[in-house]
């Protein structure tokens, strides 16, 4: 009898007893993940087709009632973003000077990494246009073909590539750590792609062929930078706590799950496998490594390329992408804490959620007793990129007593906060109105990590307050 293997990668399936569903199918999530892309791929996006629909959904608005009202102005803005990137990426590539030559940067523009195509084992059937069937979810055999990317317009060209922005988005953010450089490298990887339109060939899928390209974007950000975390510092005059100080990553950044392509944001297929490769904490063990292990690492584990497809998409070969894959993950699970060194990750928890829900009314009572009670003993708090780091609860506490205290001279003032979600995780927008005033402004977003048993809270990452309207937080109330 032969032997079950995968469907994607062709590996042999290891024992599934117990295992149900597709999680007894394939054998990871990356693979997992990979298929499921393959079915569901996005529909196809025209700039007509988006001033269309934001005409019918500004017809249908209503005074009353408010939720509805609420609701239909949030889609309409949505889609009235959409088509402001689009036409964004349309000028900028529109701006681009015909046939001028621009510095090649470390990673050469128009390379073979950026233009040749992939393999047939990367998406199937050959995709002999970009934009076809397989791309824009068009019916096979449907009255319109699609031009070529040489034959298409700045204006109908950022419509394509604007339906891939999201997953591109996400995936500069897994290779950078950083919400604000993954925007940028967006747009990088889409103007690099126009640029070398004329050498794509047709032969692969336009998200293989924006997934390459983003990933040399990545590379040359990474080499020309050259950053590597390091440990914080003790500050004068502060107690920090008796533990080891923490990794400082100053670039680190969270993500919106509201950003998140649908796939990995609303679908249980796909979710644990978005959560494993978005978590804060795995995303700053990440920044720990090589650039080059890190993509090799990324490719194949987050996207689910096989070593093949890897080695193609980092031109190299497959022998260097295993061993650098041999070197990472090991070196990855090094920077992970003991409870996260399985690399689970799960979806937040009614109790987890519980305890957000009184840390928030805690901080909003100045209660500090409460507050103090859902933290960990060896609670550990980082402030990128401040230089503030705690790594127990004691002294957290002391840090945060005196500007609570309505009767301490460094009163801050009084708190208001709204819950969020970040990387797959719970998070909070705190507001502070401070004495004399009567707004309550953005002042800190904490995205919460917590113990396995989900009762209290081991990890509190702060961040500074402008990504607060990335997570749909107003910056006052």
């Amino acid at each position: 009898m032969a032997a079950e293997v995968c469907p994607v990668c062709g590996e042999q399936l290891a024992a599934r007893a117990g295992r149900t569903g597709r999680g007894s199918v394939y054998c990871s999530a990356a693979c997992r993940q990979k298929a499921y892309r393959e079915r569901h791929q996005p529909g196809a996006l025209t700039v007509q087709g988006l001033i269309d629909e934001i005409g019918r959904r500004a017809g249908q608005l209503t005074p009353q009632p408010p939720a509805a009202l609420y609701t239909g102005v949030t889609e309409l803005a949505t889609a009235i973003a959409q088509l402001k990137r689009v036409a964004r990426t349309a000028r900028d590539t529109a701006a681009e000077p015909s046939g001028s030559v621009t510095p090649a940067p470390v990673t050469q523009l128009g390379s073979a990494r950026d233009t040749a195509a992939e393999p047939s084992c990367v998406t199937g059937a050959p995709v002999t246009q970009l934009g076809s069937a397989r791309d824009t979810g068009a019916e096979p055999g449907g009255s319109v073909t699609p031009a070529p990317v040489t034959e298409l317009d700045e204006t109908d060209f950022a419509a394509l590539t604007e339906q891939y922005r999201r997953e591109i988005q996400v995936h500069c953010y897994r290779m950078t750590g950083s919400y604000d450089e993954a925007e940028d490298l967006v747009q990088e990887t889409f103007l690099r792609a126009w640029r070398a339109r004329d050498g794509f060939q047709g032969r692969a899928s336009a998200r293989t062929w924006l997934y390459r390209i983003a990933t040399n974007a990545c590379l040359d950000l990474l080499r020309r930078t050259a950053r590597r975390p390091q440990r914080y510092e003790p500050v004068p005059g502060m107690h920090h706590g008796d533990g080891e100080p923490p990794a400082r990553i100053t670039w680190l950044q969270p993500y919106p799950d509201d950003e998140l392509p649908v796939a990995e944001r609303e679908l249980p297929e796909s979710a644990g496998e978005s959560r494993e490769t978005l978590e804060l904490v795995l995303l700053a063990a990440i920044q720990h490594l090589p650039a080059r292990q890190r993509a090799a690492l990324v490719l194949r584990d987050a996207l689910g390329l096989t070593a093949a497809e890897t080695a193609e998409a980092l031109e190299t070969s497959v022998a260097s992408v295993n061993s650098a894959l041999q070197r990472a993950r090991p070196a990855l699970r090094e920077h992970l804490p003991g409870d996260r060194a399985d690399w689970r990750a799960t979806e937040p928890t009614r109790r987890q959620q519980a305890v957000l829900e009184r840390y928030m009314a805690a901080v909003e009572r100045l209660d500090l007793d409460t507050m103090t009670a859902l933290l960990t003993e060896d609670v550990v708090l980082t402030m990128p990129p401040n230089p503030f780091w705690f790594t127990s609860r004691d002294a957290l506490v002391d840090f945060v007593r005196v500007s609570l205290d309505p009767a301490s001279p460094a009163f801050l003032g009084h708190w208001r906060s709204l819950p969020a979600r970040a990387n797959g995780q719970l998070a909070v927008g705190n507001y502070v109105r401070r004495p004399g005033t009567s707004v309550f402004r953005a002042q800190v977003l904490d995205v919460l990590r917590f113990e396995q048993g989900g009762d209290r809270i081991a990890e509190i990452t702060s961040f500074e307050p402008h990504l607060f309207p990335a997570f749909g937080l107003p910056l006052k109330l």
